[in-house]
This record gives structure tokens, C-alpha cells and sequence, in this order.
């Protein structure tokens, strides 16, 4: 058993490390979430020391920004003087340049680049063709066995290594304080981020190949500590205070507030535009043709506006996993993925099975996915096997060499033709909800009561007061080819999955006739009988809207006819405003999401900055540039608060993640985020390297948040949060929830509320549930009060 002291430094250390995500699941998650109980200032500046990181836009940012006129010179100016820094603008921007991160030489090269290599080979999942022995026994006995034969290390026989990790820990760290612990656990753990950061994520999710194949940080720890005695590499670090702020970290702390209040000085002047209905002023409209339900992500503000401006049509914003907790069994592969946010776990498992009438086609279907995987398989171990890799490169160079030019030159004729040649199964199949067994394997139907709740969970996150015929969940997803990091593009909320299996499961159970009569009766909710629910999909890559539509009934194909030609027109004006192209924009875009050499298929969940909770007239017929999440919030309704408690412990902490795993990517692309594409190796299948070795990156690549090298994309600013719903219930959720409290009153989340029963005013919330008003109405309310007193 580990030494308690050695134990309890280790989780003290392990704060410093996030969580490295696989590439087939790629969550963007703050990369700091250890340090979120510390205020973000101090947080970051300790965090940066330990990694060698920056962690504030450097100087040719805040230039581009406030060359843009994206930082408000009376804002900065305010912020500069209340610090007794009286000089201009530009001697503070020159000053921020005069500084320049020092590149020093790395110390412990030798001893990360061993490391290094027997992480690879231990962690592999699948892309090596001989597996490292012994794994099923761990890293570090696995490491014993071997270590021996490495010529990296001194000679050695087996004997001379300690037998267990708990003991090479107590031999190694024999001689020093144990007041030093922490701090030699933490070097070390930051020494490699990258590792130690998706050994995190596999101990924290207990994945298939961790509970296969198990390794700690405790295994890391021992291993590495044991090697640098050997190799006579630095166990103590040199003193270097972590507590102490730099006076180029204050000015650049100064000049990012000032950044973010710039930009939450123009949000606000939007909302306080607007016009907001109250009980007394709501006028009854006429029911729309269809209402849209798609996902919070800023993508989603795009494609609403234009969906909104081709019909009488309603949209709305939820959490793209629309509130079920579940796994996704896919029926093309086999596999199971999670398909909600990494913060929730599974309660349900999802399937698909044949509809009715449609039994051999789905068995056909099976038949001939087997056929293909077996042929993808066959391929691969031609190419792989020493016998036939010569002759078999030679006989199929002509087969491949076609395909490439064709993926070169007309990736969008490509895309378009295998897109029409492809069978998708949602259209012989529906999804079937349940519990299962692990052991028996059998599928259990949950009860009538759980599916209700999931729809009363939607319908009163929506607010909604009347349905139209036609109800859509429309999940989203992406496209793109030789794409490593292409989950990151899909939804967040599904723990990078597409949302389509959520959005048509959330329509199955919705048109459940048994759901829509319990509805009625337990919670006054009637669903009229002339509406339908319909699951779909918007691909972000190509803004195509698919619907799952194969079963309405025939009273309703004219109408989603109708739609369906709307969602055309829709698909040709968004891809026009998103690529800047006035012309062939839909072609266009199926050219990127094929196009094998394209670095940036799409944008993403870049320039995110604002999450804003509240009715959709808060912020309809307004371009806010795909800036902010939006999440569908009707106070009226919501009389106990839960629905609102349930967006700010679920989405609200979400788009934080998400937020932050934005702006460290941007501050720091190289120790925070995923380097530049083109020297990126994938490793093991689930994380890349810059170049051929070294420690895995954890982030973003520079492409996706970066126009060029040198010139940003992503504004690195904090989230700054919008809720439109009365002071005091917002002060109430927060009293109960100290995470929430905690995340605000350190600085990693801004919160404004915009509050109805006090003439829409905007609080910005203050520390410890203080409130300051800062809303234009306000001011001007306030000078009128004093003109009057």
C-alpha cells in the first residue's frame, strides 16, 4: 500500500494536470479544471509557472484587438488608472512586447523522451502491430519486465528494480522531506502534460482499455522517478515561486478585463435594445408551421437566423444531448459510445431496431456492413503484414493512386457521391431505449414514468406555451476528412458524438402515445394530436439539416415538404454568410468537409464568448456573429427555479469547459492546445505528437483557433453568462450550489442577469452574491431618479 503522506502529495500534485481527451472523443474541457477552487488570476499564474506556459494573450494579440476596436479605449483607460498606470495605450503594449517568453532548454529531455516512449507503447490502443507485453498487469510491472532490455537505461538486471511501484516511491523519495513531496510530484507531472493529462481521463472514466490495461499516476510517478535515479536526471526542481504575480502578468491581466468588459459593453447594448414581453404586453400570434429545437453550440446562431427568416418558424436552444443520459450502440460498427456530457452518467442505453416491416432490410444492411468491415480489415492487414506489404503496395498503387487525385481535385463531386450512394440506417431503423444488463445482455424497456420525465424535462427547459404540427430536435454534427480531430467539431454535449441519436430518440419517445396521455393528465402539459415530432441532424460543415422523416404519417408530408425546401434555402444563405461566398457556397463547403488537404474544415466553437439564457426574443433578428451559446428559458414558467438550477449545473458549466479550452488553445497553442496540423502523428489512436515523439498535446490544433500564425481567430476572453430570470432566484440557486458560486466568485465565468421583475435591469454579478447594476437602462433610470429626487 502507498505511503499515506507520498499518497495524499500525489493528489495535491495531480491538481496541476487536466484531462487529455482521445481524438475519437475529443471533449474540450479546461485544461485547468484542477484549479478552479483558486481565483483565476493566481490560478493561471501558478499554473504557468509549473508548465512553462503563457497564460494571457500575449501583446500582438491585445494589438490586433485593439487595433479592431475590439477593446473600448474609456474602458481600458478606466481599468489602467484605477492600477495608477497613467500611461497611453501603446507605452503599455510596447512595454508587453519588450517581454519575451524565454525558451530555455529543457533540463529533463532525456528522462521525458524515455518516458515518452514506454507511455506509447504501453498505451497504444490499436495502431501498433506488435503489443507491448504483460500490459494486463500495469504500467509499472509492465515496465519492470522490459526495462532491463532498454538502452537508454544504465545495465540492469530485474533484481535491482524494486518490485512494486510502492516501493520504488518510498526508495526514491527516501532522503527528502516529506514537506517536498508535493512539489517533486507536481514537476514531475507537469513535465509531460500531455500523458499525465489522458492518464487522468482514462483512471477518472475508467475506459475499456483502462480497466484492460490499468495505469496511475502513482505507476507514472514511480517509473519516472525510478528512471531519473538511474539516469542521474533532476528529482528536486530548483526553487521557483509559484505565489508571486509578475508585474507583465498584472498588465496583462489589466488589459484582458478590460478586453472582456468591451465586448460585454456591446452584448448589453443588444439586449437592452430589444423590447421584452411581459404578461400585460404579450400578444397572441398565430401558431407557427414548425418549431426547431437545436443545440445550445454558437454554430447553432447562425443557422437559427436563417431558419427564422425562410417561414413562419420558431427555434429554440437545449442542450444538444436533449436531456438523455445515455450510451449509443451503432449499428454500423458495433461500438458504444457515451452520448451525453462527460459531467453525467449514463442512466439509459440506446439501439437501434428494425420498424416495422423492415426486418430483412436491416439484416441486409448488417450483412453487408460485415462484408465491408471485413474487407476494410483484409486491406489493412495486406498492407501490414511483412509477407505481402511489398507486393500488395505495388499491385494497388494504380487503385489508390485514382482515389487520391479524385480526393485532390473534386473532393465535393466525391462527397456529393458518396453521400447519395450511402444507405443510412435511420431510415429502417428506430431507436429503442433501455437498460441493460451487462451480464445477462438482455434489454430491459425502462417505465412509462422515465420516459415521461424526459419530455417533461424538455418541455420545461423549452417554456413552450403552444406546439405547432411540426416539432424538429434537431441534433448536430460534422464532416471532414483526414481529420484526427473531427470529434472535436461534433456535439459537446455528447461527449463529441453526433446528436442525432439523442434528437431521434428524444421524437420516439415524444410521439409515444402513452407519454403524450400522462402528460396530460400528471402535468396539464397536452400535446396536441396534430403534432409530430421529427429527430435530425445539422451538419456544421456543410449546414445541411437532414431529417429523419421516414415514418410521418401521410396528413403531414405536405407540410415537411414545404420545409424541407425552406431548410434548402436556409443551407444555400447560411453557407453564403459563413464562407463569405456569394456564390456556389453549397458546393463549397462539400469541397471542405472532403477535401482530404483542408486544415479548417470549419471553424468550429471559435470566438465564443457569451452563453445567454432567456426567450428568444432576447436576442431574434440579431447578428451576434456565432459568439454566443444560446439556451431557451421561459422564467414565467419556471416557478420553483429547477429548471433553471438544471442550466447552470449542467449547460452553464459545459460552455465554461468549452470556453476555457478555447482560450488556452489560443494563449499558449503550443503547451496548451494541439500544435500546427502539419507535423501532427497520430499515436496510438487516440492523441497526436508534434513530430515523431515527445508528450502528447491536449488542445486545440492552431488552425482552429488562429487565421494564421501569427494573426488570431479566437478572442481569448472568459464566458460571460446571461440570464434572463428574477435576482433573487438566481441568488438562490447559487446558495445551494457552491461549485457555481465558486466558478464566479474566482473569475472563471462572468454572470449578468437580466431581471423582469426589475424593468429588465442587468445585474452584474459582485462576489459573494453581491450584485452591481450596469445595464444602460439603469444608468439612465438612475439619472432620472436624481433629476426628480
Amino acid at each position: 500500500m502507498i505511503n499515506l503522506t507520498i499518497k495524499k502529495s500525489i493528489e495535491e500534485a495531480s491538481q496541476v494536470v487536466g484531462k487529455t481527451w482521445p481524438l475519437y472523443s475529443f471533449v474540450t474541457s479546461n485544461p485547468l479544471s484542477g484549479y478552479e477552487r483558486m481565483p483565476f488570476e493566481k490560478a493561471v499564474n501558478q499554473a504557468g509557472k509549473f508548465l512553462n506556459a503563457n497564460v494571457f494573450p500575449e501583446s500582438t494579440l491585445f494589438r490586433q484587438a485593439w487595433e479592431k476596436g475590439e477593446i473600448d479605449e474609456k474602458v481600458l483607460l478606466k481599468s489602467l488608472g484605477e492600477n495608477q498606470l497613467l500611461e497611453t495605450p501603446e507605452y503599455y503594449l510596447q512595454q508587453m512586447a519588450s517581454h519575451k517568453k524565454s525558451d530555455a532548454k529543457n533540463s529533463h529531455h532525456d528522462l521525458d523522451r524515455i518516458m515518452a516512449k514506454w507511455l506509447a507503447a504501453f498505451m497504444d490502443e490499436g495502431l501498433a502491430e506488435w503489443e507491448m507485453p504483460n500490459k494486463s498487469e500495469g504500467f509499472y510491472s509492465a515496465w519492470r519486465k522490459l526495462a532491463v532490455y532498454d538502452n537508454d537505461m544504465p545495465k540492469m538486471v530485474i533484481g535491482d528494480i524494486p518490485k512494486t511501484k510502492t516501493e520504488a516511491l518510498d526508495t526514491v523519495m527516501n532522503g527528502y522531506s516529506s514537506n517536498d513531496f508535493t512539489k517533486i510530484f507536481t514537476w514531475h507531472l507537469a513535465a509531460l502534460p500531455g500523458w499525465t493529462g489522458y492518464i487522468n481521463y482514462r483512471t477518472t472514466y475508467h475506459s475499456e482499455w483502462q480497466q484492460e490495461y490499468p495505469i496511475t499516476l502513482e505507476d507514472y510517478l514511480a517509473v519516472r522517478l525510478w528512471v531519473a535515479k538511474e539516469i542521474d536526471a533532476e528529482i528536486y526542481p530548483e526553487d521557483n515561486d509559484t505565489s508571486t504575480i509578475s508585474s507583465l502578468s498584472k498588465l496583462q491581466y489589466i488589459w484582458l478585463k478590460a478586453w472582456e468588459k468591451s465586448w460585454q459593453k456591446e452584448l448589453i447594448k443588444v439586449l437592452d435594445s430589444k423590447q421584452i414581453s411581459t404578461p400585460t404586453t404579450k400578444k397572441k400570434e398565430r401558431v407557427p408551421d414548425a418549431q426547431m429545437v437545436f443545440c445550445i453550440d454558437t454554430r447553432s446562431e447562425l443557422i437559427r437566423r436563417h431558419v427564422e427568416n425562410k417561414g413562419h418558424y420558431e427555434t429554440f436552444g437545449y442542450a444538444g444531448f436533449f436531456g438523455i443520459a445515455m450510451d449509443y450502440e451503432d449499428l454500423k460498427d458495433g461500438l458504444i459510445r457515451k452520448s451525453c456530457p462527460p459531467i453525467l452518467n449514463s442512466a439509459y442505453h440506446v439501439s437501434e431496431v428494425p420498424q416495422e416491416g423492415h426486418t430483412e432490410k436491416v439484416q441486409a444492411y448488417k450483412q453487408k456492413n460485415a462484408v465491408s468491415n471485413f474487407k476494410e480489415y483484409f486491406l489493412k492487414r495486406m498492407k501490414n503484414m511483412l509477407p505481402s506489404a511489398f507486393g500488395y503496395v505495388e499491385g494497388a498503387g494504380l487503385f489508390y493512386g485514382m482515389s487520391l487525385i479524385a480526393r485532390t481535385l473534386v473532393p465535393g463531386h466525391l462527397y456529393r457521391f458518396n453521400k447519395n450512394n450511402t444507405t443510412a440506417y435511420e431510415s429502417i431503423c428506430e431507436p429503442q431505449i433501455g437498460n441493460t444488463d451487462a451480464a445477462e445482455k438482455t434489454h430491459l424497456d425502462i417505465p412509462l414514468a422515465e420516459k415521461v420525465a424526459i419530455v417533461k424535462g424538455a418541455f420545461d427547459l423549452m417554456g413552450w406555451e403552444k406546439l405547432a404540427p411540426l416539432v424538429l430536435f434537431i441534433g448536430h454534427g460534422s464532416h471532414s476528412a483526414n481529420n484526427p480531430f473531427g470529434s472535436s467539431l461534433d456535439c459537446g454535449a455528447c461527449a463529441a458524438s453526433p446528436g442525432r441519436h439523442n434528437a431521434r430518440m428524444l421524437a420516439t419517445i415524444a410521439n409515444i402515445l402513452e407519454v403524450q396521455q400522462a402528460l396530460k393528465e400528471n402535468h396539464n402539459i397536452e400535446i396536441p394530436a396534430s403534432t409530430i415530432f421529427i429527430g435530425g441532424e445539422h451538419n456544421t460543415t456543410t449546414d445541411e439539416i437532414l431529417l429523419f422523416d421516414s415514418e410521418i404519417p401521410d396528413s403531414h408530408k405536405d407540410q415537411l415538404q414545404k420545409l424541407k425546401l425552406n431548410l434548402l434555402k436556409t443551407q444555400q444563405t447560411a453557407t453564403q454568410e459563413r464562407l463569405a461566398v456569394a456564390n456556389n457556397s453549397v458546393s463549397f463547403a462539400s469541397e471542405k468537409a472532403n477535401n482530404w488537404s483542408e486544415t479548417r474544415p470549419e471553424w468550429g466553437l471559435a470566438k465564443n464568448a457569451g452563453f445567454i439564457v432567456g426567450s428568444r426574443e432576447l436576442t431574434k433578428q440579431n447578428n451576434l456573429d456565432g459568439r454566443c451559446f444560446l439556451h431557451s428559458y421561459n422564467w414565467e414558467k419556471d416557478k420553483s427555479g429547477k429548471a433553471l438550477e438544471a442550466i447552470m449545473q449542467g449547460p452553464m458549466v459545459v460552455t465554461q469547459w468549452i470556453n476555457n479550452h478555447y482560450y488556452f488553445s489560443t494563449v499558449d497553442n503550443v503547451v496548451f492546445g494541439g500544435g500546427s496540423k502539419i507535423t501532427h502523428n497520430i499515436t496510438g489512436k487516440f492523441a497526436v505528437l508534434q513530430g515523431n515523439g515527445g508528450d502528447i498535446k491536449m488542445g486545440l490544433p492552431l488552425q482552429s483557433v488562429m487565421e494564421s500564425d501569427v494573426e488570431m481567430y479566437h478572442q481569448p476572453l472568459r464566458l460571460s453568462v446571461v440570464i434572463h430570470a428574477p435576482v433573487s432566484r438566481v441568488s438562490e440557486i447559487l446558495l445551494r450550489n457552491e461549485h457555481l458560486k465558486n466558478l464566479l466568485d474566482n473569475e472563471w465565468i462572468y454572470l449578468m442577469v437580466m431581471d423582469p421583475l426589475d424593468g429588465n435591469k442587468i445585474h452584474n454579478y459582485q462576489q459573494n452574491l453581491n450584485w452591481d447594476s450596469t445595464s444602460q437602462k439603469s444608468m439612465t433610470s438612475n439619472v432620472i431618479e436624481m433629476m426628480t429626487a
